[in-house]
């Protein structure tokens, strides 16, 4: 799945930075700064936190997109409640990605339509 969404990004972004853990990521943050983080909300964190909690509480004024499997309200609330930008389900990706990063990037909110039926707290 990674390197998927790795070329679809490529076709559209200029500099695509791929990274497997919370250490790394930090690492790059601290060495670039990019215009929108895609996160995958199972990426590996040194905390009970996610990875939402963690680049928004460090790096809060990076716009975060996350990617999830999870589909449930609560998560969705969770990950809101953090600061992010954008919700993507991994599912609809190819789908998604690029007008979740368009919106974003545009100063916008977006969330996967299949989860547009939640009233978010």
């Amino acid at each position: 799945m990674l390197a998927g969404i790795r070329r679809l990004l490529e076709d559209e972004i200029e500099t695509v930075l791929m990274v497997t853990d919370e250490i790394s990521l930090n690492h790059a943050l601290k060495n670039v700064t990019p215009d929108v983080v895609v996160a995958d909300l199972s990426l590996p964190t040194l905390s009970e936190t996610n990875i939402a909690w963690v680049l928004k509480t460090n790096f809060p004024k990076i716009k975060v997109i996350v990617l999830s499997f999870q589909d449930e309200k609560t998560v969705l609330d969770d990950v809101m409640a953090a600061g992010v930008e954008g919700f993507v389900l991994k599912p609809r990706a190819v789908i998604d990605l690029i007008p979740a990063i368009r919106e974003v990037l545009g100063g916008c909110k977006y969330i996967s339509p299949m989860c547009s039926d939640f009233q978010l707290l």
